[in-house]
């Protein structure tokens, strides 16, 4: 079997939840799913939908970035990517993850995780899937951890934030042989 590309533009479903390649069609109906999002200042939140999906279908075409609209129902309520590509060593980061407030505490992030993962272990044959988040992003952190990903690290002093802070990020990851007990862990979430 040869591996589907990490860029390859695919779509993903399962169930009520559908991950298809982001568009400027999705503009309007992301803009409106953006509404009430409050995030904390080691957080980001596109301030434009357009420019962010513009900036996003860039990366893709420079092969950095997959990009995602979240449809739930057939409505497009957040966005999520393959990052990070690196095609040649089959690693990629899973990331620039939001949800419309409407969807976060449901089956949706958890439906969303499990197609990205099975369709990066099982399709394009990675050998790393990577998630990463601010230092201070508790939340985030326990998130990734009830996933089944595995703490590698803290990148110090990572990036430089818009406000001009130094951002300290935290790296996680799953690799192929953990994949299968990560899956049965997901899937029994969303049978409760």
């Amino acid at each position: 079997m040869t591996a589907t590309p990490l860029t390859e533009p695919v779509v993903l479903s399962r169930g009520r939840v559908h991950l298809v390649p982001l568009d400027a069609a999705h503009a309007d109906d992301l803009a409106a799913a953006r509404e009430g999002l409050e995030y904390a200042w080691y957080t980001a939140i596109p301030a434009s939908v357009p420019d962010e999906i513009s900036w996003r279908r860039a990366e893709h075409a420079a092969g950095r970035m997959n990009p995602f609209a979240v449809l739930v129902d057939g409505t497009p309520s957040g966005m999520t990517t393959f990052c990070g590509i690196d095609e040649v060593n089959r690693r990629v980061e899973i990331g620039y993850t939001w949800l419309s407030p409407s969807v976060q505490r449901t089956d949706v992030n958890t439906t969303a995780k499990l197609l990205l993962l099975g369709h990066a272990f099982e399709a394009c044959e990675a050998i790393a899937v990577e998630f990463r988040t601010s230092w201070h992003n508790r939340q985030s952190q326990a998130a990734i951890e009830r996933l089944g990903a595995r703490r590698d690290g803290v990148l110090r002093n990572h990036r430089i934030s818009p406000d001009g802070t130094l951002r300290d990020t935290v790296v996680y990851s799953i690799l192929p042989h953990e994949w299968p007990g990560v899956k049965m862990g997901l899937e029994a979430r969303l049978a409760r």
